[in-house]
């Protein structure tokens, strides 16, 4: 197989200059899956170089530590590609690779059941007009927050950190678990009374 060679304005720059149409989103991702499935390495590079931050933060955000985020993100990443072949389109891309990511996550904490869950990574407390004290008592509810989130069982984690962490819409989240709307929705309640009941 003859490898093509891609166009370089496309790879050097995503600006978009006078007088041309910006791409959208969905277009890239369906030219993305496009070049993955056809083996396109350069591809590979370019969706570990797009999605390594967010898929790196859901592992900090489900309790790993760095080194293992980074290790697990990496397998997310190795998995994908030798999985391409069953995204359905690259409008799917997002939850595709979030369903990934949490399988290797679910599958490691099967194998280390007692290794204990480190600090969560959660959204930075917006800055403020207020004195000291008030974001020092927003830091400490984050942390409060942080603890309880680590409690929380693995589905119902998942639900906290994907919609809200995230911020993936419930039926992109839903499908990044593979359950129902319905279940997510049940789920993610449930996850917020455990959290009010416990943070209070």
């Amino acid at each position: 197989m003859t490898e093509q060679k891609a166009d370089p304005a496309y790879l050097t720059s995503d600006r978009v200059h006078p007088g041309q149409y910006e791409v959208h989103p969905d277009q890239k991702r369906h030219s993305l899956v496009a070049r993955l499935k056809a083996g396109d390495r350069a591809a590979a590079a370019e969706l570990v170089d797009g999605y390594y931050k967010q898929i790196y933060l859901f592992m900090r955000r489900f309790g790993h530590d760095r080194q293992i985020s980074e290790d697990l993100t990496q397998e997310s990443f190795f998995n994908a590609w030798h999985h391409i072949g069953q995204l359905r389109d690259g409008k799917a891309l997002d939850s595709w690779l979030y369903r990934i990511a949490a399988n290797v996550s679910r599958l490691y904490w099967r194998k280390h059941k007692h290794k204990e869950i480190v600090g969560i990574e959660i959204i930075d407390v917006p800055d403020s007009d207020g004195d000291g004290y008030d974001r020092a008592g927003r830091y400490e509810q984050l942390e409060e927050l942080k603890t309880a989130v680590g409690r929380l069982p693995v589905k119902l984690r998942e639900t906290i950190v994907l919609h809200y962490m995230q911020q993936l819409t419930i039926a992109n989240a839903a499908e990044a678990l593979g359950v129902k709307e319905g279940t997510f929705k049940s789920r993610l309640n449930r996850a917020l009374k455990a959290l009010r009941k416990d943070v209070t």
